[in-house]
């Protein structure tokens, strides 16, 4: 195992950060059952750097994999519990006036964490919820004209129940472009709830759960993420994607600029976490639904078909044609 004590000494050998993200991995699939794909896109978004939607109906494990995530990584965590009566100043502190030393001072809120658990995010006000907006974006608070570093790595982990239930407010376009990726839990089969009862009957996993990586660790992976080569060819293929969603026809809202830069950062910590040095065009694909979807608005014509941003974007990629990912090899990268 890799040893830490600062930064500059953790080890950049690839071997040992895929097996760092292989730690976590397992680490987290301990607790979440039967699901991997969610596992994996989790993971991803947390070495690419970005923020992480969980949306699904109550009860199947929404908060468990984000608490799951949080106490694998061995850093700074704190959990709001979004309500009605949650106030901006709750999430990004507030400044009070210290008697003593006549002046004011600033009291952090539960955004200065490195992880940050928003637990039923859209049960706040949009007012709260446009307390995120800032931080998420520039990693940094801005109080009374004074502006405060959040610390790194950083990582806002929200779930969400879906908009039709009683006592929740749509997350703004703007707040949803901010998370990097989608995700639904989805029921568990059979067999994996059998396994559940047999793990959680009894007590929580998360009670046993144990930190296995660093977040110095975790900061090696996402320099390691930034240095993935991505050909022109699929820079291409990830501008064709986006842009494709800006003019079909079912959809009234397409994908901003920042989805664009979003899904090729996935698609990086995608490659490294599969041991590449390089992207290729699955990477892509693998995580566009993911990254996309929940940033697409239906015409309501496709709302009345009862068609999906999910369904829209697969038909997206599969009218899209797949480049050539070697048109421009990046240096000492074979074709397989």
């Amino acid at each position: 195992m890799t040893t830490y004590d600062e930064r500059a000494g953790l080890s950049s050998d690839p071997s040992e950060l895929t097996a760092t993200a292989e730690r976590v991995r397992r680490s987290v699939e301990s607790v979440i059952e039967g699901k991997p794909e969610v596992v994996r896109v989790a993971l991803t978004v947390l070495l690419a750097e970005g923020h992480l939607l969980i949306e699904d109906v109550p009860g199947v494990g929404k908060t468990m994999l984000a608490k799951a995530l949080a106490r694998s990584v061995d850093c700074s965590v704190r959990r709001i519990q979004f309500t009605p009566d949650l106030l901006p100043s709750d999430i990004t502190g507030v400044s009070v006036y210290d008697q003593q030393r006549r002046d004011f001072e600033f009291k952090p809120g539960a955004i200065f964490a490195q992880i940050v658990i928003g637990d039923e995010i859209n049960r706040a006000s949009p007012k709260t919820q446009s307390a995120l907006l800032e931080s998420m974006e520039e990693r940094q608070v801005t109080i009374d004209g004074h502006t405060y570093e959040l610390p790194s790595p950083f990582m806002v982990v929200a779930t969400q129940n879906p908009v039709e239930m009683e006592g929740t407010y749509p997350l703004p376009e703007a707040q949803r472009d901010r998370f990097m990726a989608r995700v639904s839990m989805g029921y568990p089969g059979p067999e994996a709830e059998l396994r559940m009862l047999d793990l959680h009957g009894g007590f929580s996993p998360l009670e046993e759960l144990q930190p296995v990586a660093h977040a110095d660790e975790v900061l090696k992976l996402v320099d390691a993420v930034r240095a993935v080569h991505v050909s022109e060819a699929v820079r291409r293929y990830t501008v064709e994607l986006v842009t494709a969603t800006r003019h079909h026809p079912e959809l009234r809202l397409g994908a901003s600029p920042r989805a664009t830069l979003h899904l090729l950062r996935a698609a990086k910590a995608a490659a490294a976490l599969a041991g590449r040095d390089y992207a290729l065009p699955d990477d892509v694909r693998a995580l566009a639904v993911a990254v996309l979807a929940h940033r697409l608005l239906p015409t309501a014509q496709a709302q009345l078909n009862r068609r999906t941003a999910e369904q829209i974007v697969a038909d997206i990629l599969r009218h899209t044609p797949l480049p050539d990912p070697f048109g421009q090899q990046p240096p000492g990268a074979r074709r397989r």
